[in-house]
């Protein structure tokens, strides 16, 4: 039976504070860092935020609604995803080596090959416009013919989370909770759609890098990308963060469940202590309203630690 349905707005106290309870003995262990360096990290003063959507358009599977009220403590976030210059320190400093490079591949999207050594690529049945490439990897985002030379202010990609959280422990920081991601993303808005507010593209104006056109056929690249576009090319939001929704994915620390939220406490939430997927949000290049309009700040999805592909990064928070 549905939890849920034993869980009418009159519940009595102790129900709900029973819920609570075990909603907490089987969170994730919430992690703390302190000790990184937080030149050019912001310091967000945390609060009380609605969470969530209920939108007509929320996508209900994922778990985006309810709306519900959660509080924050103050912690300090990366001004910017981390980029390929940041990521390539890491890898200077300690030799470690990224799951695409052990696996020898990576996901690469079809419009970004040579057509007709595309249509020899393996690719996933139910989405095929990704392609394994061998030699894809953080260094050769679309093959082992290319390379990040021109693009150390782009964020860095084939990074999975096993790998961002390698590179976030190095740093003396952490990857962000869901609840914190989301309360960044939002700016101090309540209740809209996008960092800026609720229109997509206000005065005809485009503040992220998503898809325009025939998915998967045609980028109109109308917001001037069809690719991962460096980590300042559009205006922050009102925190002063850049690429908080579109561009690439962002992990969070959070496992992912489509309904474990709706039992948490409401007070730093994190995911649960376990699971198959780590949380994913922001949104990429590559989403569109016709088949993903997960660049909504409220939107999130997911994907197994291990997993690498051309439009998913990470940035980092730090404890104050």
């Amino acid at each position: 039976m549905n939890p849920l349905q034993l869980l009418p707005c009159c519940a009595p106290t102790r129900a709900r504070a029973e819920i609570l309870e075990t909603s907490r003995a089987a969170s994730a262990e919430r992690t703390f860092a302190r000790t990184g360096s937080t030149e050019n990290m912001l310091r967000l003063d945390g609060g009380k935020f609605l969470m969530g959507s209920e939108d007509a358009d929320a996508v209900v599977p994922d778990g985006e609604g309810p709306v519900r009220s959660v509080i924050i403590d103050p912690f300090h976030l990366d001004r910017y995803p981390v980029t390929n210059e940041q990521f390539a320190e890491f890898i200077h400093a300690t030799g470690y080596r990224t799951d695409a490079e052990r696996f020898g591949w990576s996901f690469v999207f079809q419009g970004h090959l040579n057509q007709e050594n595309a249509e020899e690529l393996q690719r996933p049945r139910a989405v095929t416009w990704w392609c394994k490439v061998d030699g894809a990897d953080w260094r050769h985002p679309e093959g082992p013919d290319t390379s990040i030379e021109s693009r150390p202010h782009h964020p860095v990609v084939h990074a999975s989370w096993n790998d961002a959280n390698a590179c976030a422990i190095w740093a003396g920081k952490r990857l962000p909770t869901e609840a914190e991601w989301e309360f960044a993303a939002r700016g101090g808005l309540e209740n809209q759609r996008f960092p800026w507010g609720n229109e997509l593209t206000p005065e005809g104006r485009h503040l992220c890098n998503i898809w325009q056109g025939d998915f998967p056929a045609k980028d109109l690249a109308e917001d001037g990308y069809s690719a991962p576009a460096p980590v300042d090319a559009f205006p922050p939001n009102r925190f002063g963060l850049y690429s908080m929704t579109g561009n690439t994915w962002e992990w969070c620390a959070d496992w992912f469940s489509p309904d474990y939220h709706l039992f948490a406490t409401r007070q730093n939430p994190v995911g649960p202590a376990h699971g198959p997927a780590k949380s994913m949000r922001g949104g990429s290049y590559l989403c569109h309203a016709s088949y993903c309009n997960r660049y909504r700040v409220a939107a999130r999805t997911s994907n197994t630690p291990d997993s690498t592909t051309t439009n998913l990064g990470f940035r980092c928070a730090r404890d104050l």
